[in-house]
Formats: structure tokens, C-alpha cells, sequence
């Protein structure tokens, strides 16, 4: 009983690798020094948003334990983001509130996101970019994330729903 305390849990594993892969790619340079997201905390989190809005694309349409998989994956984001808070000083009063402010701007973006994406309407996604991650509209930078962002669903579409829930994704190439 206590031994498997220290036990690997195998089943969170793929969930780890997913988010790990989600946060590592949110992270590239080409989106703070060239498209102009703001490199501070929030457009982090809008960047790794974008990102896990482009995983729960991929799996909503999947039949089997994909829910569950997306599930696990946004319980950790959040979790990552409940610790992030508390790092940065927020009090134990104060880290409720934002959290819950956070999801509700995810999933308003997630749901505009979606929207503009299943029409390929790249015109849309840019105006759902510009309210919710840059400060202006002016420049290529929009355009270019709303490229971006098309041509990762695409990329992920090609990926087996079996492949991603084993903790195997892979996104395109950023410039």
C-alpha cells in the first residue's frame, strides 16, 4: 500500500508531456521579439492559451477517452497557473479570483478562437487576436499569428488523436 505512494503514475505521464510540449512552444521567441505579444505574465498565458485552445481543437471531435485526456491537460494548466500566482506573491485569498478570472478569459477566447477557426476565416481570428492579445492592430504581426494559428490546427489534424493522448505532439516550425 504505501509503496505505491512512490510509484510512477504511467497514466498523467502523456498529460506532463503534452503541456510540457504546449508551454515550451508558447515560449518561442518569434512571437514576444517579432509578432509583438507582449512578453509579460499575461501574454504568456495568452500565448500557452492559444496553444491549449489548439490541443482541445484537435481532440473535440475524437470518440474514447479524449475528454478525459483534455481534461487532465486543463486541470494541470490551471494548476501551473495557481502555483505561477503564488510564486508571484499573490495571497491565498487572492489566488481564487484570478484563477477564476483566467478561465473565463479562456474560455471566452477559446470559444472565439473556435468560431473564427471553423470557418477558416483568418480576418476573424486576427479581429479575436487583436482584442484579446496585441494592444493595436497595426502591422504584419496579427497576420502573421493568425497564419500561425491556421497552420497549426492543420499540422495537429494530421496527428492521431492516439498519438497525442500517448504524450506525442508536434507543432510546425515557427519562422
Amino acid at each position: 500500500m504505501i509503496l505505491s505512494l512512490f510509484r510512477k503514475n504511467t497514466a498523467t505521464e502523456p498529460v506532463y508531456a503534452i503541456y510540457s510540449a504546449i508551454v515550451a512552444q508558447s515560449r518561442q521567441p518569434v512571437f514576444y521579439a517579432d509578432w509583438n505579444v507582449p512578453d509579460t505574465v499575461t501574454g504568456r498565458f495568452d500565448m500557452i492559451s492559444l496553444h491549449m485552445a489548439l490541443l482541445f481543437r484537435r481532440l473535440r471531435a475524437e470518440q474514447g477517452g479524449q475528454k478525459a485526456f483534455s481534461q487532465a491537460v486543463f486541470d494541470l494548466f490551471f494548476k501551473d497557473m495557481d502555483r505561477s500566482l503564488r510564486e508571484m506573491g499573490v495571497t491565498d485569498l487572492g489566488v481564487p479570483k484570478k484563477i477564476q478570472k483566467m478561465g473565463n478569459i479562456f474560455f471566452g477566447l477559446l470559444a472565439a478562437i473556435n468560431e473564427a477557426m471553423d470557418r477558416r476565416d483568418s480576418a476573424a481570428l486576427g479581429a479575436v487576436l487583436v482584442r484579446n492579445i496585441f494592444d493595436d492592430a497595426n502591422g504584419d504581426h496579427v497576420v502573421a499569428l493568425a497564419a500561425y494559428l491556421l497552420a497549426q490546427d492543420d499540422a495537429l489534424a494530421a496527428q492521431s488523436a492516439e498519438a497525442i493522448m500517448a504524450g506525442s505532439i508536434t507543432f510546425e516550425a515557427t519562422a
